[in-house]
């Protein structure tokens, strides 16, 4: 800093003592000392010379910048909502191939949507999976209206609201609807040759529908624990030739229950490595409590680079009221449900995506 510099602000300052005294001995002619806070000091530049008007400029600025470094806070954002999307392709193509097969291409999609809420002591959690997967074969062996096949079709919305009640305690309302967006159909062979095409699900048949009220436990940001003992279940069957297959009478589109429901969920993730767990079980009380209905979904991925990833997703279903039949078609009796689907595709995520913790 050279001296011509400071001898300035050293006469600045001077001038402004000066000032301020000479204001006082004129406003407290008794001797009196008043204080008062100085807000602001009017001076006339035309009074100034040119080393005094730099020392005011410098002055200036730094009071403008002080005002201007003033932080604005933000209004606080209660809701976080994010996307996941996943598809997964394959093809095989055969020429001249001794060993037989088809030709045929493969495709599974996957949308995971959630948008929650969080403020003060309430929650409210709100997460949409649409899977959708196929096959379509190319055996000329094939009639053409069997060559297409889904592998996969599924709707399933989970709502969950919370109020805290203690630390890592919530008394909960849980929600869920879950069905299949397309028709399924079967192809029978008549023995003249002809082929019946029946329908073995479609939209709402089945469709299940639930709500319950209970706890929620969260003893670690990857587990949650709900035990819902006042739970009300519809199962919705539209299709009419489809009712007894899932537990309903042929003249009932809609079966009520009422039970007790626990749902653990587990949302974890390492590194590179992500599992999602979600087991439901349920007991009506007003048929067969001693009956637990099971479901079961597994999703697991492997992270191999930033938007490749490998997935495994299972689902196993335990329902005493839907009857299977056999491979012959006879014999159908509550059996176990499972189904697996493994690929490897492209992931991409949108917005603020909610993921295993």
């Amino acid at each position: 800093m050279s001296r011509s510099f400071i001898f300035a602000l050293m006469l600045f300052t001077a001038f402004c003592a000066g000032a301020a005294q000479a204001s006082d001995r004129k406003k407290n002619s008794d001797n009196d000392v008043a204080y008062k806070e100085i807000k602001e000091i009017e001076i006339d530049p035309s009074a100034l010379d040119d080393a005094q008007k730099v020392c005011l400029d410098v002055v200036s600025s730094i009071d403008e910048a002080a005002v201007d470094t003033t932080e604005k806070k933000e209004p606080p954002k209660y809701w976080t909502n994010g996307i996941l999307t996943q598809i997964g392709f394959s093809q095989t193509s055969l020429t001249n191939w001794a060993e037989g097969g088809s030709a045929n291409i493969s495709l599974n999609a996957l949308i995971d949507a959630n948008a929650n809420y969080a403020k003060d002591n309430m929650i409210w959690e709100n997460r949409l999976k649409l899977s959708y997967g196929f096959i379509q074969s190319f055996d000329k062996n094939t009639p053409l209206n069997q060559q297409f096949d889904k592998s996969d079709d599924r709707i399933q919305l989970d709502s969950k609201w919370g109020w805290q009640l203690v630390d890592k305690l919530y008394f909960s309302a849980l929600f869920n609807f879950r069905s299949q967006m397309t028709p399924t159909y079967e192809f029978v062979t008549n023995d003249d040759g002809s082929v019946d095409r029946n329908v073995q699900s479609r939209f709402m048949a089945p469709g299940y529908v639930s709500l319950g009220v209970g706890i929620n436990y969260k003893p670690f940001n990857f587990l949650s624990l709900n035990l819902s003992p006042a739970t009300g279940n519809l199962v919705v069957v539209t299709e009419e030739r489809l009712r007894e297959t899932y537990g309903n009478a042929v003249d009932q589109p809609v079966r009520a229950e009422f039970g007790a429901q626990f749902k653990m969920d587990v949302n974890y993730a390492y590194k590179i490595f992500k599992l999602s767990s979600a087991l439901t079980l349920f007991s009506n009380y007003l048929q067969s409590p001693e009956n637990i209905q099971v479901y079961w979904d597994v999703d697991a991925s492997l992270a191999i680079t930033k938007i490749l990833t490998l997935t495994l997703r299972t689902n196993l279903i335990w329902d005493e009221n839907i009857k299977i039949a056999d491979a012959d078609g006879n014999n159908p009796k509550p059996r176990v449900q499972f189904k697996e689907i493994v690929s490897l595709g492209l992931t991409w995520t949108f917005g603020q995506y909610v993921k295993p913790e």
